[in-house]
């Protein structure tokens, strides 16, 4: 199960850090065609959230690699729940519903989070 966990959260970790290294460096014009909810949402909020996926994506792996309160990697997974669960919502307030990555994205930390409670 380790192994699996290590994985999975890589690769989650991988997505997120990316995503969240693009919502704090690039503009939203840059933004606006990967992401068009961005002109519906404060930069300085988008911002945030960006800030906050590249913490969660440190969080699925820093701490189980450390072994200093590797806890921490379950909180983030959940997080990363929680965030996508938002993420739908804001997409179907919108006119851009596709949802499918979300679910995706829910599913793969819902593995994460069973991934660490059996193995973390």
């Amino acid at each position: 199960m380790n192994i699996a966990y290590w994985i999975v959260a890589g690769l989650l970790a991988l997505l997120y850090l990316y995503a969240g290294a693009l919502k704090v460096f690039r503009s939203r014009d840059q933004l606006r065609p990967m992401m068009a909810w961005v002109d519906r949402i404060p930069l300085p909020a988008v911002r945030a959230l960006g800030t906050v996926e590249i913490l969660g994506a440190a969080g699925l792996i820093l701490p189980p690699l450390t072994g200093i309160a590797p806890g921490l990697a379950l909180a983030a997974a959940i997080g990363f729940v929680l965030l996508q669960i938002g993420a739908i919502a804001i997409h179907l307030t919108g006119e851009d519903r596709q949802i499918t990555l979300n679910v995706g994205l829910i599913a793969t930390a819902s593995v994460v989070i069973w991934l660490a409670i059996t193995s973390l």
